[in-house]
């Protein structure tokens, strides 16, 4: 029997993981990313670390905010005396390789499950800053917003169009040839790139229906490809780990 093959559509900065995660269980990774990450040092950035000493609380959302500062600002992490929230095992794990204390991480590793988590411990009346990408969702600002925090947002770094089309066409191929048995989203951008660059929308959606099985992260990603009508699945807990073990699961029942 084939080794099951499983195409990651992650930033490749980001994917290392992912694809060991893949042959560890009996599988061969494809790489196709359909989405870049690119740190950036911005004026929103500045005013963030200018304001460090006003800070309650900072939110990290992904590990390439941590990245970023590093990059950027290295005595940030360093000498950061405020509350530290963070969505997701792996930005909790890098922020306390940065010698940092996670004080708050939701059970759900989404925005909702943070706002509320703050909702629940009544954090109010606080200045929060909160880098990450200019393209994700505003729901996080907004509601701590709504419970009386000042939110100082900043522009870590850009969520890009991947640079490697080439990649993505080349893997659109293969699902068509069959060549594919899964793939994986794990943000909703990787999702409206893949269909931006497969341009036939409609096409693609029958592909990902008809010929493989199609695995998420989570619930925000799947909103997207419901909105493309893909069927899907995605783990109870948010993780890369949860993600690919929920794939090798289903892919057995299947050929059972």
């Amino acid at each position: 029997m084939s080794k099951p093959v499983v195409a990651i559509t992650r930033p490749k900065d980001r994917a290392k993981k992912a694809c060991e995660i893949v042959e560890k269980l009996g599988g061969e990774a494809i790489l196709a990313p359909t989405l870049d990450l690119e740190p950036v040092n911005t004026e929103s950035l500045k005013n963030l670390v200018a304001r460090k000493e006003d800070l309650d609380w900072i939110i990290f959302t992904s590990p390439t905010t941590i990245v970023s500062l590093n990059k950027f600002y290295p005595d940030f992490l360093k000498t950061l005396e405020c509350n530290l929230a963070v969505i997701g095992n792996k930005t909790g794990k890098l922020a306390e390789k940065q010698g940092l204390e996670v004080d708050l991480m939701p059970e759900e590793f989404t925005a909702e499950g943070l706002i509320e988590e703050f909702k629940n411990q009544k954090i109010t009346g606080k200045t929060i800053g909160i880098p990450r990408t200019a393209s994700a969702r505003p729901v996080l600002p907004q509601e701590l917003e709504k419970l009386g925090n000042e939110v100082i947002l900043a522009e870590a770094y850009k969520s890009l169009f991947p640079m490697d089309e080439d990649a993505v066409k080349d893997l659109i191929e293969k699902i068509e040839n069959g060549k594919i048995d899964a793939i994986t989203f794990t943000s909703p951008l990787t999702v409206e790139n893949f269909f931006e660059i497969g341009e036939n929308k409609a096409k693609i959606a029958e592909l990902l229906n008809d010929n493989l099985l199609t695995v998420c992260i989570g619930p925000i990603t799947a909103r997207v490809l419901e909105k493309y009508d893909v069927s899907h699945i995605y783990p109870d807990t948010y993780t890369v780990p949860d993600m690919m073990e929920l794939l090798f699961k289903t892919l057995e029942k299947v050929k059972k």
